[in-house]
């Protein structure tokens, strides 16, 4: 039976790239897709008002355009953007971050071990493929700190992830309805936390390699308290969990053609 399946887009001021990101989306893409839909963090410039306008492209006619009424914050917005593709039925919810960052033509990597039932979670990953991250221009120091918390979090969880710290992921909707998304934070190491929610439940977590593009979108995240938080809520978890008998934490790895 075909899966339905639903593009989310997290936006806040994303005004100049909204519109390009969603040209950018392949048509066989938008084909399958039951829906896309855009929830703006209560932005400061006109991304609402830009996706409400937009019209010209394949996209237009799946496309629906949600306001936050106060700024919930990034994981704010993915608990209320989630709850919208469980309450619609869905079976597939791709995140795709609004300022372009993470390339909407490769979803299809993302999207086929879920719909072969092959995963519960699967995370696009820069790391993958040596080097591509900084022939992406990923900084310096952002590919640094990646590292060492990717290999910090690794050590702790006992997991063989490349990256943990990647933000384009795609979710089986039966999992998400699973998590308790009042206990993980609003902030930005939610995406550390939904991690180890799956683990904690055995949910199957693939990894897919994604180009690397880093233009002039502006980074929202204060670093030192992400990785001091990314750490703190990894350390917790492990103390809690990694003991337990019936608790096998999983690496992951592409899936075998």
């Amino acid at each position: 039976m075909r899966k339905r399946i639903g593009i989310f887009v997290i936006a806040y001021n994303a005004e100049s790239t909204l519109t390009t990101l969603l040209e950018r989306i392949p048509a066989d893409i938008v084909a399958k897709v039951e829906e896309i839909f855009v929830f703006d963090d209560c932005s400061l410039d006109n991304t609402y008002e830009v996706g409400r306008s937009y019209s010209g492209g394949v996209a237009a006619d799946k496309l629906t355009v949600h306001r936050n009424p106060v700024n919930l914050m990034y994981g704010g917005n993915q608990k209320r953007g989630y709850a919208y593709a469980i309450a619609r039925g869905l079976d597939i919810v791709v995140l795709l971050h609004a300022d372009g960052q993470y390339a909407p033509e490769v979803m299809g990597q993302l999207i086929e071990p879920l719909e072969t039932g092959q995963a519960e979670m699967v995370m696009g990953s820069r790391m993958l493929e040596p080097g591509a991250a900084r022939r992406g221009n990923m900084p310096l120091y952002k590919y640094v700190g990646n590292r060492i918390l990717t290999t910090t979090q690794n050590w702790l969880l006992g997991t063989r992830f490349s990256e943990f710290h990647s933000g384009y992921r795609a979710y089986a909707c039966h999992a998400l309805r699973m998590i308790d998304f009042d206990q993980l934070t609003h902030s930005w190491h939610f995406d550390t936390q939904i991690i180890m929610e799956f683990l904690r439940r055995r949910y199957r977590i693939v990894e897919v390699p994604i180009p690397t593009y880093y233009g002039d979108e502006i980074c929202h995240v204060n670093g030192l308290p992400y990785a001091y938080q990314c750490i703190k809520a990894t350390s917790l978890f492990a103390w809690h969990n990694r003991w337990k008998p019936h608790f096998a934490l999983r690496s992951s790895q592409p899936p075998t053609k």
